[in-house]
C-alpha cells in the first residue's frame, strides 16, 4: 500500500496525516457532525488523536485515512478512510465518513464514493466493500443503499458510543460483481 490519492473532477482524496489534519479543525467542532459515531474529535487534541491513531494503523496496512478536499468549494470538507482492510480476503470497509454540513447533499459524497469504490474494485482488486452504520443514522443508511449496497444484517447492540449507549449496527456491502452494474446505473455521470 503506498502512499497515494484519489481525484476527479469535483473531489481530491489525499492521505489524512499530522500534516495536513488542522484544515479540519473548523469541521470536526460543528454541532451534530458525529451524533451516530462513537469517535469524539470535538477538540482539537482529540481531533488530533483520532488522526494520530488512523495514521499509527495506517502502517500496519489496515486502515488508509483520506482528508477531503471539495473542489467545487475549494475547501477542506471533512474525512473518510478504508478500514479494518483485509489482504488476505479481498474485504474492506468505507467509513468513517464526516462532512462539514455545508457539504452535505451536494453531491459531493457520491462522488467521493464512486472514487473509493473504482479504486477498490478496479485497481486494489478487492472482492467486498462494506458498509457499517449506525441503525439510526437514516441519512447515511438511505445515501448507502442509494449507491447500491445491499444491507446484509443488522449486528445488535455491537458498538458502545460515547454516551453509554449500545448501539445497532446495519452492515451493507457491495460485492465485486455488483460493481459494474452499479456503476452503469447509479454512478453514469462519472
Amino acid at each position: 500500500m503506498t502512499l497515494r490519492f484519489l481525484e476527479n473532477n469535483r473531489v481530491k482524496l489525499n492521505l489524512l496525516d499530522l500534516s495536513n489534519y488542522e484544515h479540519l479543525l473548523g469541521i470536526a467542532q460543528e454541532k451534530d457532525l458525529l451524533v451516530y459515531s462513537p469517535s469524539d474529535i470535538f477538540t482539537p487534541e482529540k481531533l488530533r488523536a483520532y488522526v494520530k491513531t488512523a495514521v499509527d494503523v495506517y502502517y500496519n496496512k489496515t486502515i488508509m485515512p483520506f482528508i477531503i478536499f471539495d473542489k467545487e468549494k475549494e475547501a477542506y470538507a471533512g474525512s473518510t478512510r478504508f478500514g479494518l482492510i483485509n489482504w488476505d480476503t479481498k474485504v474492506l470497509h468505507i467509513g468513517w465518513t464526516w462532512l462539514g454540513h455545508k457539504f452535505q447533499g451536494t453531491g459531493l459524497n457520491a462522488n467521493m464514493k464512486y472514487l473509493m469504490l473504482q479504486d477498490v474494485f478496479e485497481t486494489l482488486g478487492f472482492e467486498k466493500v462494506e458498509f457499517r452504520i449506525d441503525e439510526r443514522n437514516i441519512k447515511s443508511r438511505t445515501a448507502v443503499e442509494k449507491i447500491g449496497a445491499t444491507l446484509e444484517g443488522v449486528l445488535r447492540k455491537d458498538t458502545l458510543m460515547k454516551d453509554g449507549y449500545r448501539r445497532n449496527t446495519c452492515c451493507d456491502g457491495i460485492l465485486k460483481e455488483e460493481w459494474p452494474q452499479i456503476r452503469a446505473t447509479i454512478f453514469k455521470i462519472f
